[in-house]
């Protein structure tokens, strides 16, 4: 829980937002908020409108933004393209409940930037394009069983629901520890499963822990060998981390994807990709027993086609990845080089999401897309959540709207000024958390 100060000043400043709280909490059961990462103590401000890298409450209170719609927003809030796209299609029609011409436009552009979508499924959302997933490479294999890795999300229901999820039986899908081969060859030797799958990017919003690049490098021949097909789940990740997805960076060919954000351009998506020979289990002239059948009201509709072509010719040229990694990195070295001058134990990385850790520094990474320690436990470390918390709460008084101060989701809207607005109110929020003693715990016994 956050000190009463900063609590009773945040609510002050935001008497909107408090009456807004006070009714949803009579009608949303996850303490008001309609999604769980909304969920802040006393409560996150109500939003009526943005624009490129900022938003407004109801209260006038104006905030540089770093969830960027829960990372689906690459081009930052508003984006003329997009807007122009909707606006436009929503003049000629909503919902025709037949093909349409853009469509077709928009899975040739995706399947231009990312050369493993031979075939494409549109659906909703990317957790329905996980779980649709799954069901292909079982249609295809034959087999039952699943592979995934502890802390990596795809999704909260079903069999993509975190592990030991509340109301969830998993009976056929095994977690491992993540960046253990020899682990994961060992479980595949078995030849019982039909789908290995991971979080691009690594765990927890694209990398909070990140994959090892030696272990994602060979995955795909350990899952080739064993006739098991291999998923990387790229809804965060897809068309932000480069043209052609995290997979690009790091030189993997899956034999699925899963899309969702960016693709869309904002409006709400998923699509699985990949291998025309797997795909074709989506084929109507199969045997049923050799098919699946694929119905959604909302797959391909034209606002969703509209949008998504609009973002994605803006993605071709890899501009907007390349401002966003580049925006990403200044505030990484800005924010590292306070937290040393402070002699605050912690370390901002990530390349378009950047992550805050704060504890034990063990080594510096060459590389910066880790954190500056292998421990598990000092990377997801309970005791930080109402730390993070309170921060959280610090920084929109300030100003800046963060992830719960995990991450900061970035885009090619941010500028320099924003980035230096942000370290700026991120240095004061921690002079007062060290002030005020919240911090001790987190940086006992660090040199």
């Amino acid at each position: 829980m956050a000190s009463a100060n900063i609590a009773e000043q945040y609510k002050q400043a935001r008497p909107g937002s408090l009456k807004l709280h006070e009714r949803a909490e009579r009608l949303f059961p996850a303490d008001g908020a309609t999604h769980g990462a909304r969920v802040l103590d006393p409560f996150r401000p109500y939003i009526t409108h943005a624009k490129g890298s900022k938003k407004w409450d109801v209260d006038g209170n104006e905030y540089i933004d770093y969830g960027m719609g829960h990372g689906a927003l690459i081009l930052g809030h508003g984006h003329p393209a997009i807007v122009q796209a909707i606006q436009e299609q929503t003049a000629k029609g909503l919902h025709y409940s037949e093909n349409q011409p853009l469509e077709v436009e928009w899975g040739e552009l995706i399947s231009q930037m990312m050369p493993v979508a031979e075939r494409i499924e549109v659906c909703a959302s990317g957790q329905e394009g996980n779980l649709m997933a799954i069901r292909i490479a079982r249609t295809f294999t034959g087999r039952k069983k699943i592979i995934r890795f502890e802390e990596n999300f795809h999704g909260w229901a079903g069999e993509v629901a975190p592990e030991g999820s509340a109301g969830v039986t998993m009976p056929e899908v095994t977690f491992l520890p993540m960046n253990d081969i020899a682990v994961v060859e060992k479980e595949l030797a078995s030849r019982e499963y039909a789908l290995v799958m991971i979080e691009g990017g690594g765990a927890h919003m694209a990398g909070q822990i990140p994959w090892e690049y030696d272990f994602i490098r060979e995955l795909p021949l350990v899952t080739k060998k064993y006739g098991t097909l291999l998923l990387i789940d790229e809804v965060v990740t897809g068309f932000r981390e480069s043209r052609g997805g995290w997979q690009e960076l790091v030189g993997v060919k899956p034999d699925l994807t899963t899309l969702g954000k960016c693709v869309g351009g904002g409006i709400p998506v998923g699509a699985v990709v990949g291998r025309a020979d797997v795909m074709e289990v989506l084929d109507p002239k199969r045997p049923a027993e050799k098919r699946i059948r694929h119905t959604g009201t909302w797959n391909a509709n034209p606002i969703q086609c509209a949008a998504g072509i609009a973002a994605c010719k803006l993605y071709l040229n890899g501009e907007p990845q390349k401002k966003a990694a580049e925006i990403g990195a200044y505030l990484r070295e800005q924010g590292n080089k306070m937290l040393k001058e402070k002699k605050i134990s912690g370390r901002l990385y990530g390349r378009t999401i950047i992550h805050l850790y704060l504890g034990p520094i063990e080594y510096e990474p060459s590389d910066p897309a880790f954190p500056p320690t292998r421990s598990l436990a000092q990377i997801i470390n309970p005791a930080m959540i109402p730390i993070k918390n309170e921060l959280c709460l610090r920084l929109l008084e300030r100003g800046i709207a963060t992830m719960g101060a995990r991450f900061f989701v970035m885009s090619a809207a941010h500028t320099r000024e924003d980035v230096d607005r942000t370290v700026a109110a991120l240095a004061s929020s921690l002079d007062e958390m060290m002030a005020t003693g919240a911090l001790k715990e987190s940086l006992a016994g660090v040199k």
